[in-house]
Order: structure tokens, then sequence, then C-alpha cells
């Protein structure tokens, strides 16, 4: 692990539900990583999501579940020192990998991600289950860096899942019937929670529980690409809980685990903390 998470960085995580981390992750991690947003833009996955393809503005483009078949994510999930501080953050003993995700907003890219919580739309629960987010180029909250309501994860809320682009997005029927509550429209209530956001380099992560609310503006940005990417992580009490709602990605028929089961299947979720 090349890097690991001081006592204010864990009170943050523990707290506000999201620590952001900054030097968190090598220069030529960031340039590789840039190198695979390219990669990705040029030829997407069967996975990809394309506003606008081709475009040099107004592109709202991400991928993901590349870690198989990438051999520069493989390497970045195993090698980077993002799983150790996963554990870390978690207070968990070990840190299995979920899935990676490309994040791409171009300039003049007016989508917001809307304000969401991530355990609905995945098959775990668990308070041990989390993401780090790495900025791969500089991002302001103007040009789309990450907000989160403070201490969200604490206040025992499941948000059903919702499509980010509306309820006509045939590409995301799956999230329909999800259990929960509504989320709150934050985007239209700011004054009534407590946002925080951050200001990110290259390099810079923010780390943050998967029951945190968060979401990002639109790049307003004239000139600059907001590129990350994002992998999700679980520790020693996430559970196997696939349900109406659920990313259909990776389900049942995909791993040997039984619902209410700890992920232990190394093939699908793979432990990468510790090494041995």
């Amino acid at each position: 692990m090349t890097r690991t998470m001081n006592p204010d960085e864990l009170n943050a995580y523990n707290e506000d539900g999201v620590a952001v981390l900054r030097n968190a992750i090598s220069a030529d991690w960031v340039a590789r990583m840039n190198d695979v947003i390219d990669q990705q833009l040029a030829q997407p996955s069967k996975w990809g999501n394309d506003a606008n393809p081709g475009a040099k503005t107004n592109r709202h483009f991400s991928d993901r579940y590349q870690w198989q078949d990438n051999a520069e994510i493989n390497a970045y999930i195993h090698e980077s020192g993002c799983a150790g501080l996963a554990a870390q953050a978690m207070g968990s003993e070990t840190a299995r990998f979920y899935f990676d995700h490309l994040l791409v907003k171009e300039p003049g890219t007016a989508n917001p991600t809307p304000w969401h919580q991530d355990v609905p739309y995945w098959p775990f629960l668990g308070s041990q289950i989390c993401s780090i987010w790495l900025a791969l180029t500089p991002s302001t909250v103007a040009s789309s860096a990450m907000e989160f309501v403070r201490g969200s994860h604490l206040d025992g809320k499941y948000y059903m899942p919702e499509a980010f682009t509306g309820d006509t997005d045939a590409n995301a029927a799956w999230m329909a019937g999800g259990d929960g509550e509504k989320c709150p429209d934050i985007a239209n209530s700011r004054d009534e929670f407590d946002i925080i956001g951050f200001d990110m380099a290259p390099g810079d992560a923010v780390i943050f529980s998967a029951w945190t609310l968060h979401g990002a503006g639109g790049n307003a940005s004239a000139d600059t690409r907001r590129a990350a990417i994002s992998t999700r992580w679980l520790g020693d009490n996430a559970i196997w809980h696939p349900h109406t709602g659920a990313d259909p990605t990776v389900t049942q028929e995909h791993v040997s685990v039984q619902p209410g089961q700890p992920p232990h299947d190394d093939k699908v979720f793979p432990k990468i903390w510790p090494l041995t």
C-alpha cells in the first residue's frame, strides 16, 4: 500500500460518510488511466453509455466492468493502493473488488449526475461497502466534481433506485420496482441539506460509503474534460443481496454464493486486500 489514511481522513469518512484524500494515487497511475479513458471513448465496451458519441464537447460518457478484459484496469485495482485504502476506511480486515467505473463529462456537458445512494443499485447489503473516485483531470464543483450530503450514511435511509435519465430510458428498465423510499429532491432544495464538495487535482480521490447521498452537476468548463475512475469495494460484513432494482451485470447465475452469504467468490469478487 503506497498511502494510508490519517486520523483526520478516517474521522471524516466515519462521521461525514466521505473523505477527500489528496495525492491518493501516483501520477503514473493517473496517466495510465487517462490513456484507458481515451481508448474507451474511442471504442466503448458493451457496458458503455454514451451521450453524443464522438463529440469533443457536451458528451456524457461512462463505461464499467472492464477489469477482467482490460489489463491496465486490472493492474490498477491490484497495484494502485486503492484496496488498502478501502479496507482501512471501512475498518475491514479484507477488501474485495466489485467493479470499475469510468466517468467522463467533456467540456460544456450540461447533464448532471442526479443525487442518489449507491447501495440500492447494487446486489449487496452491509455497512462496509465503499467507492474510491479518483480524479484524472482537474475537477471543481463547478466542473462536475462530486458533492455529498454530510452524514447521510448514518440516517438509516434506503432510497429506491431511479433512472438517471428519466423513467422513459429503456436501458434503465432494470431499476424499476426496487424497494425503498423516493430520494429527496436535493438539487432543488439544497439549503435544506448539509452539502459538502471538493475541488480535485489529478491524483486526488474521494472515498465514500455506498450509503452516502451524492451527486454532481454538469461540467461548466469550456475547455477541460472531467474524467475519473471509480472503484467499488466490499468489506467483511458485505453480503450478497440480489433484488429487484439491482444492477443486472452480475446476477445469481454468475456467482457461487447464495443470498445472505459473504461474497467469497474469488472469480467474480476477488480479494485484493490483504495481498496474501
